[in-house]
């Protein structure tokens, strides 16, 4: 069997072992992505839900139990997966829902895949959405095959330096259009260097309606070496139809289509000098790195800045008409050139991920050979982005598990669990996750339905040093008290009455905090860990 293996690899010219580092990264892939799986909420954490924006949803999301970034507006992905539950738009609820509904209902392709894919249930729909980036990775590292066989560790790099490029990461990391959309582009960009212009053609029109700026990947169709005929006409309006009928579409049902976002675009090199101009004396702040350099984003901005630079150089300074995937960099090199404060403002920015087709072109058309390997890895900077961008989920310090219809009352209240001032922020490794606190502290647990809600609450405790324990429910009774030292006790309360409202949970020590030799200068006194509260239907009086 190995031998077989070995010798269909060789057939087609592959290296065994670059197969095997190409297996490895997927496997580290998968791995990496399932990080972001919440019990009892799937991958919703990736969408990026608000918690700010909490009563302006949808009825369709009222029901379901998905992660809320508390005190936060969330993010795009959180008005995209909302369309995805009505993408014909006749729900009225999407008017107020979304930010500006006629510009992110431009972008329908994702939301109406997610809802075929979702078989038109809320609940599958929301984490078909989440996982859609993921998906089309996986695709994305099986076409990139075209541009970069196995045959060696030259081609490894530039297949890792696009799916691990920051951009990439960031569209993975927020469930959002970017990653997805570089998909169709190079599906599209394969098939006319297959000679399979009007297939090109197709997938290229459809990616207008994902992202509207993905139509400038149509520019791999302009053969400059042909005269213009019938056939340009005909890919042309083939191209444009899908987001031409689309945007009329729109006009009727919410309205004129005409938000292209706010400072998206502007003069040429404009923005692009200033977010230089931002980045430089920031890195000469102290301030910048005090946090360390996972969290140095003026840093990362510099390297995405280099990244972006030496990509828009190289097409500019090595034409190559010919090439169906140079005239798709051009494009996009020319689209950098002309765009706004809003994409390139923030640490690092979001140009990126809007620029990932340049970032394609660039690995496919830089020569081989080790002199060039300088010029690749400014190119590919922001692979260095690629561990800060996918860090696993911090969660808030409690995993909240039960039917959907506790976890959320039915006008949209949910569940909600607060740490008092007294504890420290939440830590995590790996699945584990805790909270110190500097003395007595308070949990508060938010019941947003009208009746009471039993609950089982498991967590585990430990301390600095030997010290005595005291759980009491604010305004009820004692739930349990017991002594804790360094070795972890675990508790187990299964007979928890949520009153409807805010229910207070107090844990009192005899013992001051101290300060632990180690050298961390907060004051100690216990650690809760892993807490898990399961609701569950209180029985009739």
């Amino acid at each position: 069997m190995i031998r077989a293996v070995v010798s269909y690899l060789q057939k087609r010219r592959w290296s065994p072992a670059v197969v095997l580092a190409y297996v490895a990264v997927v496997i580290l892939f998968v791995a990496l992505f399932a990080q972001f799986y919440l019990p009892g909420q799937g991958f919703s954490y990736l969408i990026a839900f608000g918690g700010k924006n909490e009563a302006s949803r949808i009825a369709a999301m009222k029901g379901l139990n998905y992660y809320v970034q508390t005190d936060s507006d969330g993010y795009d992905a959180q008005y995209y997966a909302q369309i995805a539950m009505h993408p014909s738009l006749h729900d009225p609820d999407l008017r107020s829902a979304i930010d500006s509904l006629p510009y992110r209902a431009r972008r329908i392709f994702f939301a109406a895949s997610a809802y075929g894919l979702g078989l038109g249930r809320p609940a599958w729909i929301l984490q078909v959405y989440a996982v859609q980036n993921a998906l089309c990775w996986l695709v994305l590292a099986v076409v990139l095959l075209h541009w970069f066989p196995p045959t060696d560790w030259d081609r490894f790099a530039r297949w890792v330096g696009v799916l691990f490029s920051f951009g990439m990461c960031v569209s993975l990391r927020n469930a959002l259009i970017d990653g997805p959309s570089l998909l169709l582009i190079a599906l599209g960009a394969m098939c006319v260097e297959q000679g399979r212009p009007w297939l090109a053609t197709c997938i290229l029109g459809a990616s207008g309606i994902a992202k509207e700026t993905n139509v400038l990947g149509a520019a791999a169709l302009l053969r400059p070496e042909k005269r213009p005929g019938r056939r340009w006409l005909w890919q042309g309006l083939l191209i444009v139809a899908p987001l031409g009928l689309w945007l009329v579409y729109l006009h009727w049902t919410v309205g004129p289509a005409t938000d292209f976002g706010v400072r998206n675009f502007g003069w040429p090199f404009a923005a692009y000098l200033r977010k230089w101009g931002a980045v430089l004396p920031e890195l000469f702040r102290a301030e910048t790195w005090s946090s360390g350099l996972a969290n140095a984003g003026a840093f990362w901005s510099l390297l995405m800045l280099v990244a972006l630079t030496a990509q828009l150089l190289f097409l500019l300074l090595r034409p190559r008409p010919r090439e169906p995937m140079w005239r798709i960099g051009l494009s996009f090199a020319v689209l950098m050139i002309v765009l706004g404060d809003a994409v390139w403002e923030g640490y690092p920015g979001a140009a990126s991920r809007v620029l990932l087709p340049l970032q394609l072109a660039f690995n496919v058309l830089v020569p081989g050979g080790w002199r060039w390997w300088g010029v690749l890895l400014l190119g590919n900077a922001t692979l260095f982005n690629a561990p800060a961008a996918l860090e696993p989920p911090l969660r808030d310090g409690c995993e909240l598990s039960g039917p959907s219809g506790l976890l959320t009352a039915a006008d949209g209240g949910r569940v909600r669990v607060e740490f008092g001032a007294a504890w420290y922020g939440t830590e995590h490794l790996n699945s584990r996750y805790w909270h110190w606190s500097r003395g007595d502290a308070d949990v508060r647990v938010v019941n947003p339905q009208r009746v009471p809600v039993m609950a089982t609450l498991k967590f585990t405790l430990s301390s600095t040093g030997a010290r005595n324990l005291r759980l009491m429910q604010v305004g009820g009774a004692e739930l349990w008290r017991g002594p804790i030292a360094d070795a972890s006790t675990v508790v187990e309360l299964s007979a928890v009455t949520l009153q409807p409202g805010d229910n207070r949970f107090l844990f009192t020590s005899d013992q001051p905090p101290v300060r632990l030799a180690s050298g961390d200068p907060r004051p100690l006194a216990f650690c809760l860990k892993n807490l898990a509260i399961e609701l569950r239907p209180a029985p009739p009086p």
